[in-house]
């Protein structure tokens, strides 16, 4: 069963052009007026309403990370001793650098934090937990979780 979502302040035609440069961030200014009933320049402007209110962060192109070579895409939970002090801010200041985490989210529950991280193979991923991920001020405690096969990923978000 499907909740109806209150999208505060976007009418209709806001979630047509969401929904259409979520798909395509490349779509064209003339095909995404067609796709919302628009004129181009009516259109232009609320993309750019859109973009400047935060609605749309960043145009960006989805790679293929096996294609690329990340043969290995892993969920780690880390765990964390001591929650006070620096720890836990210098943590994530340095997850932010590292390229091979794709995503980290403070998380309740057993863990304190939930890395997606990408490697090339098994071998790389073991030497990047023990070279990087234990390195890493305040952790603990890290359990892996290793995907077997990918059934659904999107950053697509439910605008029906």
């Amino acid at each position: 069963m499907r909740k109806n979502i209150s999208f505060s302040g976007l009418d209709e035609t806001d979630l047509a052009i969401l929904r259409a440069v979520q798909s395509d961030a490349r779509v064209p200014n003339a095909r995404l007026a067609e796709l919302v009933s628009l004129s181009e320049t009516p259109c232009w402007r609320r993309l750019k309403r859109l973009e400047a209110e935060g609605f749309v962060r960043e145009h960006v192109a989805l790679l293929d990370r096996e294609k690329i070579g990340f043969g290995v895409l892993a969920f780690a939970q880390v765990s964390f001793g001591d929650h006070a002090g620096e720890a836990p801010e210098r943590f994530e200041q340095a997850v932010k650098a590292i390229p091979q985490i794709l995503a980290c989210h403070n998380t309740t529950g057993d863990f304190d934090y939930l890395l997606q991280i990408v490697a090339t193979d098994l071998t790389a991923y073991g030497e990047f937990v023990r070279d990087v991920l234990r390195k890493l001020p305040g952790v603990t405690a890290i359990h892996s979780n290793l995907s077997l096969r990918e059934v659904k990923a999107t950053s697509a978000l439910p605008l029906a």
